[in-house]
């Protein structure tokens, strides 16, 4: 006999759940948004490349926000790529991490 098979659950309350997936939505747009000016502006993926082989952060960071996103985005990157993970700005819910490659080793 397992001790687990008698635990008790608290009951079930979706709101948190459903109120996480509301903002995850909008993580989604904000990062539809990012990904578009990756994808279509050759100039912009360009220079976010370039400062970040630099090491400019702040500058990538800026860059990033400039697109008019409401997330909260904290980059990370190194030789291989690129990695953002978008959260809400207010609430500690959720979070969407997007990892894009742009050098093969």
């Amino acid at each position: 006999m397992f001790p687990y098979e008698f635990r008790q659950y608290p009951p079930i309350d979706s709101t948190l759940f459903s109120q996480s997936a509301t903002a995850a939505q909008l993580l989604m747009k904000d990062a539809s948004v990012i990904l578009a000016k990756f994808a279509q502006s050759k100039s912009f993926a360009t220079t976010i490349m370039s400062l970040a082989q630099q090491g400019k952060t702040k500058q990538v960071q800026q860059m990033v926000q400039s697109l008019g996103i409401r997330s909260k985005v904290d980059i990370y990157f190194n030789p291989d790529g690129i990695r953002l993970t978008l959260s809400p700005s207010t609430v500690g819910c959720c979070q969407l991490v997007i990892g894009l490659r742009w050098n093969v080793f």
